[in-house]
């Protein structure tokens, strides 16, 4: 039988979504690359040598499937107990579960624009209907928010891509008002102060949830991990992947809690160059929204975003463009190096002379 590219075997909304395109991963290593928000220091020398101790016999034997030497840790970590915490193959997959879990078809997910566009993928996924509410031009709390009868209320703390930072009292006070699922997604929050782990505690609707690839510098791990009521937490269990997190993985994540100081001291590291790169943004005529991640977002009116992107590229300087509403007009550039970003301030500045 012939093969045929109709899509009649797929959900027709299946069929009518588009997939999620994520920074470029080229194969070049010379490429200075500002792209991903990827850490540019390694992780803990812990994590890779209990690695290497890790790649044996073992290897032919499943995972524990609850991570419980990671959830013991970071229980340990943020004072929640263990039942409170469930860990997954990065924060995606958490989201992923979360959204399955408290959105069905036809029922209304909330998401601040413009924000993390990964979200919308996972709406889609659930034939569920995205409600996109607008930032104010500083990206504070959005003041249309709470939104009436929403099952779920996405909010990236602090947010991608304009890297700001929503105080944690805002977010206690969504938290009350919202009839459903509140999900605070952060994912660069060890790039900035506080964090809202205790919203978990204290109310019965909280899931926050983060990642160690930013500021951990495991990426290519992927190990993310959230924190909730007890009820959500366990009913979130029923749907992951029995054995989501391999043996490998919580190895790393293990040995990179052992050694909390190394993420931390990265992290410090990475806040001082981000304010170097925002003051050379600026001096160069950018517009940087004050960021609290390993990021920043800077607006250049002329000449267009679009321009400055290729033109980076082609002189190897990697950095991520939107072309969507309220961003085509802005470059996200990942915090690297004190060299690497003393390499991007160069190539812009002759390109824009």
């Amino acid at each position: 039988m012939a093969c045929s590219s109709s899509p009649d075997y797929f959900l027709p909304h299946i069929a009518r979504m588009e997939g999620y395109v994520p920074g470029e991963q080229p194969r070049q290593r010379q490429l200075v690359k500002l792209n991903t928000n990827e850490n540019p220091f390694p992780p803990s020398p812990l994590v890779l040598e209990r690695l290497r101790a890790a790649c044996g016999q073992q290897l032919r034997r499943y995972p524990d499937s609850q991570s419980v030497g990671v959830r013991t840790r970071l229980a340990d970590l943020f004072q929640i107990p263990p039942e409170q915490i469930l860990v997954g193959n990065g924060s995606d997959e958490l989201l992923n579960v979360a959204l399955r879990c408290f959105a069905g078809a036809g029922d209304r997910v909330v998401v601040p624009d413009p924000t993390y566009p990964y979200y919308e993928k996972l709406i889609q996924l659930q034939d569920a209907v995205q409600v996109r509410v607008a930032f104010p031009e500083d990206f504070s709390m959005p003041p249309d928010l709470p939104v009436a009868g929403a099952r779920v209320t996405v909010i990236a703390n602090p947010n991608s891509p304009s890297g700001t930072l929503l105080p944690t009292e805002s977010l206690a006070r969504l938290a009350a008002e919202t009839e459903g699922v509140l999900i605070i997604d952060e994912a660069y929050v060890d790039f900035a102060a506080g964090g809202a782990v205790h919203l978990a505690r204290d109310f019965a609707n909280v899931v926050v949830c983060r990642t160690m690839s930013k500021s951990f510098s495991l990426a290519g791990m992927r190990i993310g991990f959230c924190f909730g009521p007890p009820a959500l937490i366990a009913g979130m269990g029923k749907v992951k992947e029995h054995y989501n997190l391999s043996m490998l993985s919580q190895v790393a994540a293990e040995a990179a809690l052992d050694d909390i100081a190394t993420m931390r001291a990265n992290a410090d590291r990475i806040r001082g160059t981000r304010t170097d790169l925002t003051a050379g943004l600026e001096k160069l005529g950018f517009h940087v929204w004050e960021s609290a991640a390993n990021f920043v977002l800077g607006r250049m009116a002329s000449p267009p975003a679009s321009a400055l992107y290729r033109g980076l590229k082609e002189r190897g300087v990697l950095v991520r463009y939107f072309d969507r509403s309220r961003l085509a007009d802005c470059l996200r550039i990942t915090v690297g190096t004190d060299e690497e970003i003393a390499v991007l301030l160069r190539e812009l500045t002759e390109l824009l002379s």
